[in-house]
């Protein structure tokens, strides 16, 4: 479980992964052996997962986004769905309940990318149905963070 400590460590790190171990001491208010121990136990134990640049798609030519609901036959859920992970546009890959058994969210360039992405990814066999839903304006698309 997270104390205030992990937690002010993780806000700090959340607004600049750049920031430095110095710099989160103090702004936690704790010392900087214990914000370099706690950043390795996070790291260790999983809760951070890694570090990375968050590019604004749009600016980076990833025009499109898209919410696709698929239905895969029986026995090769699992497998269908490593294969479309591995396809650079697709950003997730859920295995849901209702209506479709898993559901994809993908970026693509433009209509030809789009229409590509249909025809060679979620066309293979196993794929029995596909619902494209095109997203028409992001309102919020932020990795997770703690509830302030």
């Amino acid at each position: 479980m997270l104390d205030e400590t992990d937690r002010g460590i993780i806000e700090v790190l959340e607004k600049d992964a750049r920031t430095s171990l110095r710099k989160i001491a103090e702004k936690v208010g704790v010392s900087l052996g214990t914000v370099s121990n706690r950043v390795h136990k996070l790291e260790d134990s999983g809760v951070i997962k890694g570090y990375r640049v968050i590019l604004d798609s749009d600016n980076v030519g990833w025009g499109l986004t898209v919410v696709i609901g698929l239905r895969i036959e029986k026995g090769r859920l699992i497998e269908i769905q490593e294969k479309i992970a591995v396809d650079p546009r697709v950003y997730g890959v859920y295995d849901v309940t209702g209506d479709y058994d898993s559901m994809i969210i993908a970026k693509a360039r433009d209509r030809n990318d789009l229409d590509n992405l249909s025809k060679n990814v979620l066309s293979m066999d196993g794929i029995l149905r596909s619902v494209t839903h095109l997203v028409l304006n992001t309102v919020k698309e932020d990795p997770i963070s703690f509830p302030k």
